[in-house]
């Protein structure tokens, strides 16, 4: 594909960061896997999209190792990943956080389980069918001088008390690290769903769409399933920040490129003025409010 396509949200300015979630679903070809679900098919398409957009930190959902290659191809020199596979092995699935090092300074980094042992590799908790994690890093902006938080994840489909659960791990950890933050990743549940509250409750994080000056884009809903985007459907892909982070715009990526469609859920594009100054009024958060379950 080189069609050149322009950045859905136009070019940052000097002091703005741009922060994408993507779930790039899962790696398959075959026979039995539809078409447009297989890798084969859809691999131009990512690498146009990403090509697109190079943000400065980009999270990540459903990448397997044999992908890494053509992401880091797509993304161009000067890309780094933190955040390794799934299983106690660290290899299978995960959800890694890959970042623009010309533009940041990696500080520090770490990735936990989100289960009842977060220092177990691979562990299960709370009713997930599979392991989940939280990858972590800690930047210095080289513009801004800024140093941020950033977190990406995946929480289970099929356990409300497992997404609750890590809903509370993440607080946590943002609270642990006591920076400004941006939480992202696929939720497996709307904004209006139990654990995506129990996220945004008190304050301490809120939600970059709803929070934008701009939004480039109408409110698809982020799982289309290869389909037409529904507007006001299900936002289950979704960046949080904590309350001093300008959000400048917004979008939800129905784009198709070439005729076709990257993944079967959309990226959300956000872009932050510089994402570590928060204002000192608001820069303090509330006290964490654990759930039950």
């Amino acid at each position: 594909m080189t069609t050149p396509v322009p950045p859905l949200l136009g070019s940052p300015a000097r002091d703005d960061l741009l922060v994408m979630t993507f779930n790039v679903r899962r790696a398959m070809d075959g026979p039995l896997v539809r078409r447009r679900d297989r890798w084969t098919h859809r691999a131009p398409a990512v690498a146009a999209l990403l090509r697109a957009e190079r943000p400065a930190v980009l999270g990540l959902q459903e990448v397997r190792p044999r992908i890494l290659p053509a992401l880091h191809d797509a993304l161009g020199p000067g890309y780094r990943r933190i955040g390794r596979g799934r299983d106690a092995d660290g290899g299978g699935e995960g959800n890694p956080l890959l970042f623009d090092e010309r533009r940041l300074s990696l500080v520090d980094a770490g990735q936990q389980a989100l289960s009842p042992h977060p220092d177990v590799p691979g562990s299960l908790g709370w009713g997930a069918v599979f392991p989940r994690t939280a990858v972590w890093g800690e930047f210095d902006d080289r513009v801004t001088g800024a140093r941020f938080l950033a977190v990406c994840t995946h929480l289970d489909p099929f356990s409300p008390r497992s997404r609750l659960r890590s809903a509370d791990a993440l607080r946590a950890m943002v609270r642990r690290h006591g920076l400004p933050a941006v939480v992202m990743g696929d939720l497996n549940a709307g904004v209006d769903a139990p654990a995506v509250r129990a996220l945004l409750a008190d304050g301490m994080l809120r939600d970059a769409w709803a929070a934008a000056e701009h939004r480039a884009t109408p409110a698809w809903g982020t799982f289309a399933d290869y389909r037409a985007p529904r507007e006001n459907g299900r936002r289950i892909d979704l960046v949080a920040v904590t309350p001093g982070i300008r959000v400048r715009a917004a979008g939800i990526d129905a784009r198709r490129f070439e005729g076709r469609t990257p993944s079967d859920h959309l990226a959300v594009h956000t872009l932050l003025h510089s994402a570590g100054r928060e204002d000192p009024h608001e820069g303090r958060l509330p006290p964490a409010a654990p759930h039950s379950g």
